[in-house]
């Protein structure tokens, strides 16, 4: 979701404060914003779901030989994350939409995104996109700053705690406990990185929900712009965050970029059949000598005694 962000809603910005014209016109008005807050929830529910399964991690009676989590099950996970993510996003799509403005200097006509339902919606509709435009400041700061920041700080002490409380009663090695620890690390890395980005974020929401009526609409633009930066950021130091401090990931990533670039060289076909036929010799030779022979080779007769 972070690279669909950088690549979709980036650019569209970037042409919007170039050209003050709104790329795809009312459609990004409403993508953009949609994206954005499903961005801030998928990142709010995974921080949930990687402490809950650290806390598993720590408290499983079988913690140095957990085995590995099907695929199945790690899909299912993540459609909950994004489709719940973006379910919670959808009153964006019908909170926006384009306006325009015409420069009493220049005379040239800017657009912008305005934050004001379209009063054809149905009214049950229009009652509940209100509602939800009324409690959105409070709605970001309690969903998307407060639970995923303290979520992850509750889930980590409970599972120093559970972690140390293990390893009184029993001796533990030292890889699968080096192994959690980076992990550990890897969580709070992200969510101090979250929490850096998204704090600018909910003191101008604030701001602008108790100060919007006594400032100008370019102060309001300038605020609404560092707040996007600010998810831009985010988007682009989580995925380099992620590599470094989970070093398996990091390590397949790499072999990953090596084999690709690897096979795009003019030797790859023959350093790929040499790399075969080496494994193949390796494993003839471990069958040979592993395998115990079971009676002698006979011995062909030559004519001679020997």
């Amino acid at each position: 979701w972070d690279f669909l962000i950088l690549f979709f809603c980036l650019p569209v910005v970037i042409f919007n404060e170039i050209t003050k014209k709104r790329l795809l016109g009312d459609v990004s008005c409403r993508i953009v914003p949609f994206m954005e807050v499903s961005s801030l929830g998928v990142t709010t529910f995974s921080l949930c779901a990687l402490g809950i399964d650290r806390f598993h991690a720590a408290t499983s009676p079988q913690a140095s030989a957990r085995p590995i989590e099907q695929c199945q099950s790690i899909i299912a996970k993540l459609a909950v994350i994004w489709v719940g993510s973006m379910l919670l996003s959808v009153p964006e799509i019908l909170l926006w939409q384009l306006a325009q403005d015409t420069s009493p200097v220049s005379g040239v006509v800017t657009e912008f995104c305005t934050m004001k339902p379209s009063p054809s919606l149905p009214e049950s509709i229009y009652s509940l996109v209100l509602t939800y435009q009324n409690a959105r400041m409070w709605w970001y700061f309690g969903c998307y700053f407060c639970l995923p920041i303290l979520f992850t700080l509750s889930c980590q002490l409970v599972t120093r705690r559970a972690s140390s409380t293990q390893q009184k009663g029993e001796c533990r090695g030292a890889k699968p406990s080096q192994c959690e620890s980076h992990l550990n690390c890897t969580i709070i890395g992200l969510s101090v990185v979250y929490g850096l980005c998204a704090t600018p974020e909910n003191i101008c929401n604030i701001v602008v929900a108790y100060l919007s009526p006594d400032m100008a609409r370019q102060t309001l633009d300038l605020l609404s712009l560092i707040n996007q930066f600010f998810l831009f950021f985010k988007c682009s130091v989580t995925p380099v965050l992620l590599l470094c401090l989970c070093r398996p990931l990091g390590q397949a990533f790499m072999d990953c970029c090596c084999c690709c670039c690897a096979g795009c060289g003019p030797d790859a076909a023959s350093s790929e059949g040499s790399a075969d036929s080496k494994l193949k010799t390796e494993m003839s030779s471990s069958i040979f000598f592993d395998k115990p022979r079971e009676s002698p080779p006979p011995l062909l007769t030559l004519g001679t005694p020997c």
